[in-house]
């Protein structure tokens, strides 16, 4: 079953950590007035042609690619997002960057339990699936939520990385889905990476930022993401690993490889994987 006890530790985290990263983002309904796009082409060939249709962003962070997706892509976006801080930012940056989507305050346990509604598409990325402690019950959750035909995207950092601490020793598990409580919490991770992890220039922002309050993660490998989707009835059409992170930088020797993606440092193997992509469908 999903813990509610972890989730609100993490929602509390959350808190703290969102306004320390917008913090460092300037006028964001600026850059987006001006067509600034957060999306990387790997989850926009992955989405493909959405114009005109219904799409979930599930742990949508603070609104920027949903909106992104809302305005480049043409789709009908509604994300969630357990943080308030995040919702409250994003439905003010919808408004000031008068871009339309919908922005829903929830743990997304609690969103699948009282959907009412079905989308042609659900869409999930970029370190996600380390807050989720109970995957059989998201792979229902997303089943749920998709109309017949319909299709769940996901990008996310590959669990082979999180295994490693940020001095590259081997410290946690691949797979599992134990709680691993840290009382540093969520960090900062758009002023580690600097421009690069979203918008093209960042403001010195909040200097030396320290969570008071601590996070709970839970690792869980492709084969176990993969299996929570087959056993929620939906097909998977898609799975492929990268050798870079886009837009994230954990360790401070990894390479910039442009265009907002970092790969290994030079003495590790290159096709080491830091992120894989898989889509669902569920059948008509």
């Amino acid at each position: 079953m999903p813990n509610k006890a972890h989730h609100e530790t993490n929602r509390l985290s959350w808190n703290e950590g969102t306004k320390a990263h917008n913090s460092h983002k300037g006028d964001q309904a600026a850059f987006f007035r001006a067509g600034g796009n957060t999306l990387f082409p790997d989850e926009s060939r992955l989405l493909g042609d959405i114009t005109g249709k219904t799409l979930l962003h599930l742990q949508c962070n603070s609104g920027q690619d949903s909106l992104s997706i809302a305005r480049h892509l043409g789709a009908i976006v509604t994300g969630v997002d357990i943080s308030d801080e995040a919702i409250c930012f994003a439905r003010r940056l919808s408004r000031e960057s008068d871009i339309p989507a919908n922005f829903i305050r929830a743990d997304v346990y609690d969103f699948f339990a009282d959907a009412g509604e079905r989308y042609d598409v659900v869409f999930s990325s970029y370190g996600v699936l380390c807050w989720l402690s109970d995957l059989a019950a998201w792979g229902r959750g997303i089943a749920g939520c998709l109309k017949r035909g319909g299709r769940f995207v996901l990008v996310d950092f590959h669990p082979a990385l999180v295994m490693f601490s940020e001095e590259w020793q081997l410290k946690h598990d691949y797979m599992g889905g134990a709680p691993c409580e840290y009382e540093s919490g969520v960090g900062d991770y758009v002023a580690w990476t600097g421009a690069a992890a979203e918008i093209d220039s960042l403001l010195p922002g909040v200097r030396d930022f320290h969570n008071p309050y601590p996070g709970v993660e839970f690792h869980w490998g492709i084969a176990e993401v993969a299996t929570a989707l087959l056993d929620a009835h939906l097909s998977l059409s898609h799975l492929t690993e990268y050798n870079v992170s886009n837009g994230f930088k954990p360790m401070s020797d990894m390479v910039d490889s442009g265009g907002r993606r970092y790969a290994m440092p030079a003495r590790f193997p290159q096709n080491f994987p830091l992120m894989f992509s898989l889509v669902a469908e569920r059948k008509q």
